[in-house]
Order: structure tokens, then C-alpha cells, then sequence
């Protein structure tokens, strides 16, 4: 029995070749991996004594020849493939253990050039798995060393059976299909538009327990990038506390960090079910969260904090009689975190690394949105601060103060379910109506929650009034502002309203519609 053996991680490969020499496999190797075994004392022979044909090339071409790919192709069940080796002196290959190049690590790092990004490009590698594979009722092809030891297992107790063969073919084409995904994003990154085709590749984060309910099975991928910097957020962050995370856990707390991390200014969010029942911005971290959960006492249970700041004592004792589900931030001061450890014991705390280019603009990403049988891709709705136009349309002009506070209920509004208002005052959420089929359910629902809070605050909605009647209500309850996109054919009718009732009234020309 013969083997190929070619890795870029040797994570336990001389153990694993020592092993399989001792089961009667002749091995093979090239270069690195060929060293490695070497100087591990295991049996070894270099591809070359297979091809009869030296590395050419700067070892381009090493396996790409007849003698090997004939030995991986042959159907053993074949009379007429077997007859032809022996013609052509080829001798079987019953296994390949190679895996490629790290081409998103090398090419995410600062300063890659396209030649070195093209010299990581793994030709014959992909070649041998995908023949390997395409041929695995007769050759065993193992991409992952955490396949090493069922591999050696079922090896010592007489072979591996279609089954456990058809699993690993099924890894190796999935470990080229990312190679190649890799290699394609990195290639595209400077063309504009959306391609005809399109892949993503994902890697297992963990299994979760559940769903979105119990008897919904799951689990948590990151996508495999090559973008610089993009290990930020949820997917990567540390957890340092508490219970494992859920589904539901996940996309609330992912939705809590988009929240914090489109403020510039020190900014707490409670999250519930992907929406801001609480959100504040503050000088002092622990002032925000205090205004953020004065938004709505009873929807914060249970909910999910983040803070784009450092969580310091202050704000860890403040939150410390309310149960979470989740605390996420991108740093904690000690005792803050020994303490929430200790005496909050299922709280989930998360460590997050803030965005690349976090406080000046967001770096924009590919959204997307999976229907049944097919994606929705569209480009985020990253508009930085410093872009957003203020267009007044009423006679009174805003007051530096409302002025302050449209912009924080502007973003407020982008991160909450469509329709969606927004009261706000000293920068705080008083109240919040989100995804109501009729905009003015939405803000009649804001009005409730925010009750006398109402009065002096200002509104933002996330898409332009079909009717006044929503400025109407506003001016009833007391808001003195009013922040949306504008562009209904009956705007006038607002501005009418609005000057009625001596608002101010700001246009943005864009909207912010999230579904």
C-alpha cells in the first residue's frame, strides 16, 4: 500500500505517518512535509521516485504527472484500468493526506503583494485531493488532522468502509471548494458590482443546543474571508462568563453590537428580540446604561446589554440587580468582571473587538439574507454620521439640543425592525414602536411606552409619511421635532402639520427600512 503525504498544517502528521508505516504503507512526500517526516526518523520517499521526473519549476509542478494521477484514478474494480497500469508500469496510491496552503491567512496579512498572493495558489494539491476523492471507494484522501486517529483505528482493525470513506471525499471536496472560494474573493475584492456567481465559505463555530425553539436543531458558522481585519464582532468574540450562548442569544447580541458600535459616542443598548428597548449615549458609561434601561424597565428583563466602551464597576453594579441574558463590550476593568463572574453567575459575558475604523465610518459588508431556494445580497446600510444630510423643511429651525438628538434617534431608528419610530430625549430612547404593518401603530405604540416622557423629545421614523397623521399624533404627545426621510407625494401635508404646530421638521433623503 502506498500513500501521499503533503501538508501545510503537520499538526501530528510524523505521528501519523509513523504509524501508517507500521501498518505497511510506503510513504511519499514533497518538500516540507518530506523534512519533517525525514528528521522524525519515519520511512520516506520523495514523489519524485513515483514520477521518475525531478520538481521543476520552483516546485510548481511536482505531482502533476501520469504516474501519480494514474494510481489515484484507477477504478480497482475494472479489469481494464488495472490492465492499463500494469501496461504502463503505474503502481497504485491507496491514500492522499495533503491540505493547502493557509491562503486566507497569508493574504489578510499587511503588505501582501498579488505575486505572493499568486504564489500561495496550491495547484497539485487540489488536484490530488479531488482525484482522490473522485476515486474513494479505492483511495482514502484525508484533508484534517482531527481524521488521524479514526483513520488509524479503522486501519488497524482491517479498513475503512464506504461509509466513513464517503465522509472523508465529502471533507476533501468541501476543503477545495473553500481553497478556491478563498482564492475568488480575494480576486474580486477591487470589482464593483454583484457577480453572476457567487460563493461563501463557512467553517463550524460550535453546535447549538437549539434553535430558535427546542425542537429546531442548529449551529453557528463564521464565514472564511480573506478580508483584512474582519475577525471582529459576535463570531469572534471571547466569552469570559456564564451559560453557552443560543441561537437566539447570537442573533440578539450581534444585533446589540451593530447598535453600539454605529454611535461614536460612549452608547449602551438593551436589546430584545433584535430590537433597541433601550439605548443612551453618555459621557459616562454607566450614566448610558442607567438611561438605557429607563427606556423600558419591563422589556429590559432579559434582554441583552452593550456598551462600546470599557464596563467599569459603576456600570456593573447598576445592571446588577436587572437579569440579562448576555453583557457584551469590547474591554471590562477587573473588579467589574470578577464581580459579574461571582455574583452573576449565568450571564453570558462577551468580549468583542470594536470594528475595523470604528468612530470615523463602518466597514461596509455584504448583507445577506437567505429565502427559500435562493439569497438576498444587497450592500449594509453603513452611512457614517458625518454623512447624514439635514435638510430642514419647516419654518422654526431645529435647536442645537433637538438638533443632537434627531441624529442620535436617526441612527436609533436604522437599527430597529420597520415600520419604525423613535422617541428620544438627552439622547435617550423614551419610547419605541417596531415592526407594525401601519407606521402610525408604530407611533401610537412609542407614544404608550413613553408616556409622560413623550413631551419635549423628538421623533424619528426610518421611512417617509404616507399621510400627516403621524406628525399629528407627534405634536398631541408633546415631541417638539421631527427627523425622517421625506419623498411621499403628500409632504407638504406634512410640512403643513409641522409648521402648525411650530415643529421642526428635518428631511434626510434617505431611508432606513430593516425587515
Amino acid at each position: 500500500m502506498r500513500a501521499i503525504i503533503s501538508v501545510s498544517d503537520k499538526t501530528g502528521v510524523t505521528e501519523f505517518a509513523a504509524r501508517l508505516s507500521k501498518l505497511g504503507f510506503e510513504i511519499y512526500s514533497t518538500g516540507g512535509t518530506k523534512k519533517s517526516l525525514a528528521d522524525a526518523k519515519v520511512p520516506v520517499h520523495g514523489v519524485s521516485d513515483i514520477t521518475g521526473f525531478p520538481e521543476i519549476l520552483d516546485g510548481r509542478v511536482k505531482t502533476l504527472h501520469p504516474m501519480v494521477h494514474g494510481g489515484l484514478l484507477a477504478r480497482r474494480d475494472l479489469p481494464a484500468h488495472m490492465k492499463e497500469l500494469k501496461a504502463n508500469k503505474i503502481e497504485p496510491i491507496d491514500m492522499v493526506v495533503v491540505n493547502l496552503y493557509p491562503f486566507v491567512q497569508t493574504v489578510a496579512k499587511e503588505g501582501v503583494t498579488l505575486a505572493d498572493a499568486l504564489e500561495n495558489i496550491d495547484i497539485g494539491g487540489p488536484t490530488m485531493i479531488r482525484a482522490a476523492a473522485k476515486n474513494f471507494p479505492s483511495v482514502i484522501v484525508v484533508v484534517d488532522p482531527a481524521d488521524y486517529a479514526v483513520v488509524l483505528e479503522k486501519l488497524a482493525k482491517g479498513g475503512l468502509d464506504q461509509a466513513e470513506r464517503k465522509r472523508l471525499a465529502q471533507k476533501a471536496f468541501q476543503h477545495v471548494a473553500a481553497y478556491d472560494t478563498a482564492i475568488s474573493q480575494y480576486l474580486r475584492q477591487d470589482m464593483p458590482g454583484f457577480l453572476d456567481v457567487m460563493t461563501f465559505a463557512m467553517k463550524k463555530r460550535q453546535e447549538l443546543r437549539y434553535g430558535e425553539n427546542p425542537h429546531q436543531s442548529a449551529a453557528f458558522y463564521s464565514e472564511m474571508t480573506v478580508a483584512k481585519n474582519q475577525n471582529t464582532g459576535i463570531t469572534w468574540a471571547k466569552q469570559l462568563g456564564g451559560k453557552e450562548l443560543s441561537f437566539n442569544n447570537i442573533l440578539d447580541a450581534d444585533a446589540a453590537w451593530g447598535v453600539v458600535t454605529d454611535y461614536a459616542a460612549p452608547t449602551v443598548a438593551i436589546i430584545k428580540h433584535t430590537n433597541s428597548c433601550g439605548l443612551a449615549s453618555h459621557d459616562d458609561i454607566a450614566e448610558a446604561y442607567r438611561r438605557a434601561y429607563s427606556g423600558d424597565t419591563a422589556a429590559a428583563y432579559g434582554g441583552i446589554v452593550a456598551a462600546n466602551r470599557k464596563v467599569t464597576m459603576a456600570m456593573a453594579e447598576a445592571l446588577r440587580p436587572v437579569f440579562y441574558e448576555i453583557i457584551i463590550a469590547p474591554e471590562y476593568e477587573a473588579d467589574a468582571l470578577a464581580m459579574m463572574q461571582q455574583k452573576k453567575k449565568d450571564l453570558r459575558i462577551l468580549q468583542a473587538e470594536l470594528p475595523p475604523g470604528y468612530g470615523k465610518a463602518e466597514t461596509p459588508y455584504l448583507d445577506i439574507r437567505k429565502v427559500r431556494g435562493g439569497f438576498l445580497v444587497q450592500n449594509s446600510d453603513s452611512v457614517p454620521e458625518s454623512d447624514v444630510k439635514v435638510n430642514v423643511v419647516s419654518k422654526r429651525q431645529p435647536t442645537k439640543a433637538e438638533l443632537s438628538d434627531l441624529l442620535f434617534a436617526w441612527r436609533a431608528v436604522k437599527h430597529i425592525k420597520s415600520n419604525a419610530i423613535v422617541l428620544a430625549k438627552d439622547k435617550t430612547i423614551v419610547g419605541m414602536g417596531a415592526g407594525q404593518p401601519s407606521r402610525i401603530v408604530s407611533t401610537q405604540i412609542a407614544r404608550e411606552k413613553a408616556g409622560d416622557k413623550a413631551k419635549d423629545s423628538v421623533l424619528a421614523s426610518d421611512a417617509m409619511f404616507p399621510f400627516p397623521d403621524v406628525v399629528e399624533a407627534a405634536a398631541e404627545a408633546g415631541v417638539t421635532a421631527i427627523i425622517q426621510p421625506g419623498g411621499s407625494i403628500r409632504d407638504e401635508d406634512s410640512i403643513k402639520t409641522a409648521d402648525k404646530y411650530n415643529m421642526a421638521l428635518i428631511f434626510t433623503g434617505e431611508r432606513h427600512f430593516r425587515h
